[in-house]
């Protein structure tokens, strides 16, 4: 159903959001590009940021180009397995997102904490253990309700009241009792938000006893160092805790809800690249010299 309030004013949204992931994209693409290219850039803490940027434009790929696609269209369709296909995905990464931030978390918590045994504790090895434990959170974190999911009856409406295949969208065309499927949901959604976010608590906890004991200097370094993943950690939690308290808080609108959904989808994936740019001079000055070497190949072709 999308926005369907908005009639002939839709294309104002369509605008947005097209640009909107245009930047997505290139954002998320530029920090891979030079992540994997940057000599420099190869790091513990770049290599989980390339997977936070390949989990943001996958996360808005799974929701934006259908969106974008029913603004276009007097009806927007999807079929019944691309339907739980996006809302899997969707979730999935949602998940993948939060626990890559965490995992990010415990390597600032090392590099601050044990500097010296920096190197002996992230290991290549490591590294990897930790990323395929993010997405492997998100993804069996996700999996017993999606499985539930697809194994409820569906008999009648066919009209999903969101954006996209929004699970508590999904919940409510069951021809059943709800009741534990709200106890499910409730309970997968809990866990994305309850564990990571204990898991990034307690880090930085433990940074901000370690900081204590610092001079000035390190301090500066240290809080340098936190800087950029503090300030997409609390953009992802809080815009996720406002969707999550939409849904729950019954004087919500459901355009209202759909809006809110709509900008979680799009800002925090946009606000990413922007941060980590904007407070990383490592990354800053990685990116110039990528562009350098851009212009100088196209001159030299030219």
């Amino acid at each position: 159903q999308g926005l369907s309030s908005l009639s002939e004013r839709q294309m104002i949204p369509f605008v947005i959001l097209l640009l909107g992931y245009i930047i997505i994209l290139g954002g998320n693409s530029m920090i891979i590009f030079v992540t994997l290219t940057d000599p420099k850039l190869h790091s513990p803490m770049y290599f989980f940021l390339c997977h936070l940027s390949l989990v943001d434009m996958l996360f808005t790929t799974s929701t934006i180009p259908k969106m974008l696609a029913g603004f276009l269209s007097d009806v927007s369709t999807i079929s019944v397995p691309g339907c739980f296909l996006q809302m899997f995905f969707f979730t999935q990464l949602t998940f993948t997102g939060h626990a890559i931030l965490a995992v990010m978390a415990y390597d600032r918590y090392v590099a601050i904490c044990h500097p010296l045994h920096y190197i002996s504790i992230m290991t290549w090895q490591v590294q990897l253990l930790l990323i395929a434990g993010a997405w492997g959170f998100g993804i069996f974190t996700m999996l017993p309700y999606f499985i539930y999911a697809l194994l409820r009856p569906y008999c009648g409406p066919n009209v999903v009241k969101h954006a996209w295949c929004d699970p508590s969208s999904i919940r409510q065309l069951v021809c059943a009792d709800t009741s534990l499927d709200n106890i499910v949901g409730l309970v997968t959604a809990t866990l994305s938000l309850l564990i990571p976010g204990v898991l990034i608590l307690t880090s930085y906890v433990l940074i901000g006893i370690s900081v204590l004991r610092m001079g000035v200097a390190q301090r500066l370094k240290a809080f340098r160092t936190c800087a950029a993943h503090l300030t997409v950690v609390s953009i992802s939690f809080t815009s996720a805790s406002f969707v999550y308290i939409s849904y729950r808080v019954g004087s919500f609108s459901p355009e209202v809800r759909i809006i809110v959904a709509v900008l979680y989808t799009a800002l925090t994936p946009f606000l990413n690249p922007v941060v980590y740019s904007l407070r990383n001079k490592e990354l800053q000055e990685s990116i110039r010299r990528t562009l350098v070497r851009f212009r100088f190949s196209v001159i030299s072709v030219t």
